[in-house]
């Protein structure tokens, strides 16, 4: 599964809800650290209002802070059009825009209704191929909604089909929740890639039932080909009632082993992690970060406690 790409989003979904806030330099340097450590891609930020998400109100700051080379590896969250004029204007090369495909949880995400996301979507495609840059569809609660529960998989495979988001780059298919299990992983994201007209997909899931490592390989197995996870299992929904924590980095990355990955990588990760879990405050969720710490030493993969 070397082909798979990780996209780190512990600067965007892994600090949604947490009580500290990290600073824009140390914000800065750690997509520096995590981009020298060959993490492919990350996405580094939102443009939801800042009184609603508080830990991502200087994204844009984060953006002017780095170079265009960086950017090119880097995605920020967007979820209107306007959104994306005013990231392309900092510098953002990559935008994610994000809606769902259940109106109820897109009304407290983004205060509209699917629809309307959708109509705007052709104008967001329009804002980000002028700047030169990459647009994604990103379709969250594609499983389950915490208002109104199971989400109808046709419904998803339509707004991938519809002719409105085809200006998107990739299709990004979300468990929001967490709830959804390897079967459905697999049989929505096999659908998905049946009527993406050959733009890469990718899984976004989250860990809060135990299976986003198992989600995770199901959705490779049906086509995908980038995966998102966050340091130590960091992030949620602030309007997902439910949901936990993003699937770790830790434990993607030691289950898929892309090239870049050895066991002296995932270790250095993992101390990056912690570090930066320590900092805000929150529990370390990954699995492999614990293996990484454990004395079996005639393991290659263990690094033994921190000295």
């Amino acid at each position: 599964m070397s082909s798979v790409v990780l996209r780190d989003v512990t600067l965007r979904d892994g600090l949604q809800l947490t009580g500290r806030l990290l600073p824009t330099d140390r914000k800065v340097a750690l997509v520096r650290t995590l981009l020298a450590a060959g993490v492919p891609e990350l996405e580094i930020g939102s443009l939801a209002r800042a009184d609603v998400v508080p830990p991502l109100a200087d994204t844009l700051d984060v953006v002017a802070a780095l170079t265009p080379e960086e950017l090119d590896r880097c995605w920020v969250w967007v979820a209107t059009p306007r959104h994306v004029q005013r990231a392309v204007a900092a510098g953002a090369r990559n935008v994610q825009y994000c809606f769902s495909v259940s109106d109820a949880h897109n009304n407290a995400n983004v205060g509209r209704d699917t629809a309307v996301s959708l109509d705007a979507m052709p104008d967001a495609v329009a804002a980000a191929r002028e700047a030169g840059g990459r647009i994604q569809l990103c379709l969250a609660t594609a499983f389950t909604c915490p208002f109104d529960g199971p989400v109808d998989p046709g419904r998803v495979v339509e707004i991938v089909a519809d002719p409105r988001t085809a200006g998107s780059c990739d299709v990004v298919v979300c468990d929001t929740l967490g709830q959804a299990v390897p079967s459905e992983v697999g049989a929505l994201v096999s659908r998905v890639a049946a009527v993406a007209g050959g733009r890469r997909i990718a899984f976004h899931g989250h860990d809060t039932w135990g299976q986003g490592v198992a989600n995770a390989l199901a959705a490779v197995a049906a086509g995908a080909t980038l995966l998102d996870g966050a340091l130590g299992g960091l992030g949620g929904c602030p309007f997902a009632p439910g949901a936990s924590g993003n699937t770790a980095c830790e434990d993607l990355l030691f289950a898929l082993r892309p090239d870049w990955v050895t066991p002296g990588v995932l270790a250095n990760l993992v101390t990056v992690s912690e570090d930066l879990l320590d900092e805000l405050g929150e529990p370390n969720r990954s699995r492999a970060a614990q293996g990484v710490r454990s004395r079996a030493a005639a393991f290659p993969w263990t690094a033994g406690p921190r000295a």
